[in-house]
């Protein structure tokens, strides 16, 4: 019975990831067939070649994209094991097919093709965040850039896979014979990637703070914050590199609006307190997005 309850949260956790991973992949579809590749805009990685390629020869993206794919996922297979390269597969053939099953729609935006990066580029960030944060992936530059980094450490896999949007980027204004679609394609990956960290991340990434506060009266600062800023803090334990007195180190993590009011309250406790404040990429638990 025991084992029972605990299969249960994990059968009902692997069908909220695909589900999601099924919804993140039916957005990206829509910004393909709806906004870059009536627009002549190649997004970059994988999608973006097999834009250019329905272009010139007419084949479909979807499952012309999963062909190229093939190789890549062996790749992953022998580097990055069997879990992240299942969740891959799905997600990219649910991608492919979308892409391909959506163009028979007769809806496609062909106005103004400022609107139609950014709309391509919010959808597509929506929908690649959705299966990232399921632990999913659509292959591509993607594989490309976690084998590569596991090769060539000083490279990250961000630096690899701009590497990679760069070259679709410019082969797309050689495709297309424009310059223009290459500068759209750049609004388009831009907006994307923004919308990922926004899914991944929650719209609070980069606009939290966490102070560091360096203290000689440890103990009331934490009364001051815990009690009358209603901030949680952690305290360390430390000493002065060169007077070798002791002191006490206090993070506390805010939203910025609170970060004027935390800091009066350091302020009027303890005025030699020396402060740290700094930008907190994610911040995820009691008080703060999950």
């Amino acid at each position: 019975m025991l084992q029972e309850s605990h299969r249960f949260p994990a059968i009902r956790t692997l069908i909220a990831d695909y589900a999601v991973i099924i919804l993140g992949a039916t957005v990206y579809a829509l910004s393909v067939d709806f906004f870059t590749a009536p627009n002549q805009i190649a997004p970059g990685g994988v999608t973006g070649i097999s834009t250019m390629l329905n272009y010139l020869i007419y084949v479909p993206i979807g499952a012309t994209a999963l062909i190229l794919n093939i190789p890549l996922f062996i790749w992953g297979a022998i580097k990055s094991g069997t879990r992240f390269i299942i969740r891959t597969i799905i997600a990219s053939s649910l991608v492919s097919l979308l892409i391909d099953v959506l163009s028979l729609l007769p809806f496609h935006y062909t106005g103004d093709r400022i609107l139609a990066a950014l709309f391509g580029g919010i959808l597509s960030g929506v929908g690649l965040g959705m299966i990232f944060l399921r632990g999913g992936s659509t292959g591509g530059t993607d594989i490309i850039g976690r084998n590569l980094h596991d090769r060539y450490p000083f490279l990250s896999v961000g630096t690899i896979i701009l590497i990679a949007d760069v070259v679709v980027i410019v082969l797309s204004s050689i495709v297309y014979a424009s310059l223009e679609s290459g500068l759209y394609a750049i609004i388009t990956i831009f907006t994307s990637t923004k919308l990922i960290d926004a899914v991944v991340f929650g719209f609070s990434r980069d606009n939290g703070k966490l102070l560091i506060i360096i203290s000689s009266t440890p103990d009331a600062l934490c009364e001051a914050l815990t009690h009358d800023a209603d901030r949680g803090v952690t305290v360390l334990s430390a000493r002065g590199g060169y007077s070798g007195t002791p002191k006490g180190v206090i993070l506390c993590a805010t939203h910025p609006r609170d970060l004027y009011r935390v800091k009066g309250h350091i302020s009027l406790t303890d005025p030699e307190a020396f402060v740290i404040t700094t930008n907190a990429s994610a911040i995820s638990g009691l008080g703060f997005t999950n």
